[in-house]
């Protein structure tokens, strides 16, 4: 197995593994509002979750900037608990409207902070490797492919409960929040730095 795709590998593993729950919860979170019919908007924000995740991550494996790992692993369920209240805000299907809007800024954002608190894993993994770009490169992209696996999961539960079932969005929406709001809740007051 070249390095490539053991860190590719490692990535797609890392994010999809279930004691990463409070990750896969942030992504079902982002994503359960929309329709399967939305997938684009819906890869675009999991792309601006990458992004700010890879720019963190590179720069705390590379040692170039250091932030309180207590308060990343507090930081992280925060994101969950604000990105469940942001569904629960939103009052329809009104993709357009300017919360939906912020949605893209605050998945970049959120992004960052998750990039954190992958980056001591990483940097556990490559040790005193001489070139983190390749791996750096290869195991973000298995970090996209697990989020895309999670979003296909979800969309795919999506369409069967609320197109073939026929349970409302809405309450499709709220369960997925509230759980996500109630985790994330325990997380905070369990991971509080202070």
């Amino acid at each position: 197995m070249s390095e490539f795709q053991l860190y590719l590998k490692l990535g797609i593993e890392h994010i999809a593994d279930l004691q990463s729950y409070d990750h896969i919860l942030f992504i079902i979170s982002l994503c359960v509002v929309y329709p399967i019919k939305y997938w684009l908007k819906i890869l675009i924000l999991i792309t601006a979750f990458t992004i700010g995740h890879s720019l963190t991550l590179a720069l705390a494996t590379l040692k170039l900037i250091t932030i309180n790992t207590d308060l990343i692993e507090f930081l992280i369920p925060a994101t969950i608990f604000l990105t469940a209240a942001m569904n629960l805000l939103q009052k329809s299907d009104n993709f357009n409207s300017n919360l939906h809007k912020y949605k893209y800024l605050a998945a970049l954002f959120f992004g960052l902070i998750h990039g954190m608190g992958f980056s001591n894993y990483l940097s556990s993994m490559l040790g005193a490797s001489g070139n983190l770009v390749a791996p750096l490169f290869s195991f973000n992209i298995g970090i996209e492919i697990g989020q895309i696996i999670i979003v296909l999961i979800i969309t795919a539960l999506s369409l069967l409960v609320v197109d073939l079932l026929r349970v409302k969005r809405r309450e499709w929406i709220l369960i997925w929040s509230g759980v996500a709001l109630g985790v994330s809740a325990v997380l905070m007051i369990d991971r509080f730095p202070w």
